[in-house]
């Protein structure tokens, strides 16, 4: 089963993303953060294949945050999803080894799911959560 970590400060958009991502993938994991610390506890308890990252966080940033989850466990795939499309930001992300960047305002609902669900078939994750056997 595929494990998701939701990093946002607003309840209100968490609660968006983790329904529609409930919608189309029902089995999945999806746990909650909203600030750094948080979510790095949720990282060592569940360990997510996939995290939602706000970059405008209490504390931390998410960018900052993404440096370090990704240094720990490079193979997480994290998705950078703010309403600030700023180039120095974009750039940043990826710098940190962001593996996509979103907007929300030009992100619609399907393009997220599309892109998990490819993110999910790229990386053949079945429902025990671990990489299929033909890999």
């Amino acid at each position: 089963m595929s494990k998701v970590l939701i990093v946002e400060d607003s309840a209100f958009y968490r609660q968006l993303l983790k329904e529609a991502l409930h919608s189309r993938f029902p089995s999945m994991d999806i746990f909650e953060a909203t600030d750094g610390e948080e979510a790095l506890q949720k990282i060592e308890t569940f360990l997510p294949n996939l995290i939602f990252m706000d970059i405008k966080l209490p504390g931390e940033s998410g960018l900052e945050l993404t440096k370090k989850i990704k240094s720990k466990h490079p193979n997480i795939i994290i998705i950078i999803l703010t309403a600030y499309d700023i180039p120095e930001y974009r750039e940043a992300a990826y710098q940190y080894n962001a593996n996509y960047f979103l907007t929300k305002g030009s992100a619609s609902k399907e393009n997220i799911l599309a892109l998990v669900e490819s993110i999910l078939s790229d990386r053949r994750i079945n429902h025990s959560g671990s990489k299929s056997e033909n890999e």
